[in-house]
């Protein structure tokens, strides 16, 4: 089994490192600390599984996971998570991730995991199934893009249905430099380089369907 890792945190990489170095059948192929690096690497090694930390500098682990399944689908995506923010966690699953492994996890319920994943099967752990539930039923916990706050994501929604930053700026009673430097920060989050790349991006998750 082909696994690669994706954490920016070196101790942890290491740790997992060692742990799935004792188990049979299993190949670390790679090591990314951050979402770019995860995509990148997909499509030179070509994992069985990739378990993916949500929280990343740059491209988190939600936009990361559905670059990845838009490009090679067959491929396996396992969260790693610490339940910081379900939200994150219920995305991630929206993204197409199959399932979810506790940071700190043992030999078997590592393996257990990395198993049902490669197999194309769900793993949904009863200690976090309730929550997930819940996550995944609540209307906040729905937004395409978690990473963004609740004005970044008003902004990117006017943006994405064609507003310019001083039309923006009227409907928000906002300064156009303000409204500037929430699109900056919206692009860095969604990792896009241009404008038309954050629309097409907020369009295809359905974001921006605004009347001028």
């Amino acid at each position: 089994m082909r696994v690669l890792i994706c954490d920016d945190h070196p101790v942890y990489r290491r740790g997992l490192l060692a742990l799935l170095a004792e188990l049979d059948d299993v190949e670390v192929v790679g090591e990314a600390a951050t979402g770019e690096e995860a995509v990148a690497l997909v499509d030179r090694v070509m994992p069985d599984v990739v378990m993916m930390d949500v929280h990343l500098p740059g491209v988190n682990g939600v936009e990361a996971t559905r670059r990845i399944l838009s490009r090679h689908p067959a491929v396996g995506v396992l969260v790693l998570t610490m339940f910081e923010d379900d939200r994150y966690l219920a995305s991630a699953l929206r993204a197409g991730a199959r399932g979810y492994l506790v940071k700190g996890a043992d030999h078997d319920e590592i393996l257990r995991a990395l198993t049902s994943v490669a197999r194309g099967e769900v793993l949904l752990g009863q200690a976090v199934s309730s929550r997930l539930a819940a996550a995944l039923g609540d209307p906040a916990a729905a937004d395409a893009f978690p990473e963004l706050t609740s004005r970044e994501r008003e902004v990117l929604e006017l943006v994405s249905g064609g507003l310019s930053n001083h039309q923006i700026a009227a409907r928000l009673f906002l300064s156009p430099k303000t409204v500037r430097n929430n699109v900056s920060v919206i692009m860095a989050k969604l990792g896009a380089e241009t404008r038309a790349e954050a629309i097409a991006r907020a369009r295809d998750a359905g974001v921006g369907d605004v009347e001028n």
